[in-house]
């Protein structure tokens, strides 16, 4: 990563504060930020999940990210979307809700990650793991699992961070974090197997 790249923490509240200000669709945002767009794009559409959303809005943010990884992984450089999801306007609304809880999301890239073991970071097969790893988190944020969210979401957000900033370092705690998620989810979906009223109860049943 040069010098003068932006971080980030820097790059993501540029992206919000235009949101915030006038509704732009994420074809108009991903034309924007060019290749490092892949990585802009995804955190900014994994970020609402930290928080609460409107409905509607989780399936096609989930989409987006999970069509955007898959490029990733089968090695594509300039990202694409179909154009009724390029055509999808972020809520300024959304945006100004992330905007002001970023800080607190950004802290730990701020004080804690920057360009380290880059042969690792840059290595084009690299691109390929971390779009499948982030393919793989998506499956499970939009998994109708309750109150899960957060977890899918941090692990995609240190990939994002990890590839933007070069930091190999990051890349490695990405991937054990990938696996400490998914056995979570599979002990989840045990004791969900092994006990269905619990789905009743989550879901409002009687």
């Amino acid at each position: 990563m040069s010098a003068h790249t932006p971080r980030f923490s820097q790059e993501i509240k540029a992206l919000l504060e235009r949101l915030a200000q006038q509704p732009l669709t994420l074809a108009h945002v991903l034309s924007e930020t060019a290749e490092r767009g892949f990585s802009l794009v995804i955190g900014l559409l994994v970020l609402p999940f930290l928080f609460p959303m409107p409905p509607g809005v989780t399936t096609v943010l989930g989409s987006a990210c999970l069509l955007l990884s898959l490029q990733m992984t089968v090695g594509r450089k300039v990202p694409w979307l179909p154009r009724r999801v390029a055509q999808f306007q972020f809520p300024p609304v959304l945006a100004r809700q992330v905007l002001g809880n970023l800080q607190r999301v950004t802290r730990f890239s701020e004080r804690f990650v920057r360009p380290r073991f880059t042969r690792l970071a840059n290595n084009p097969s690299v691109w390929h793991i971390n779009g499948a790893c982030i393919s793989w988190l998506t499956l499970l944020l939009m998994s109708p699992v309750p109150m899960t969210n957060p977890l899918p979401t941090v692990g995609i957000l240190i990939f994002v961070v990890a590839t933007l900033e070069a930091d190999g370092v990051m890349m490695v705690l990405g991937y054990g974090v990938t696996g400490l998620i998914t056995a979570v989810f599979g002990l989840l979906g045990y004791a969900l197997w092994r006990s269905p009223e619990l789905l009743l109860r989550w879901f409002g049943g009687p």
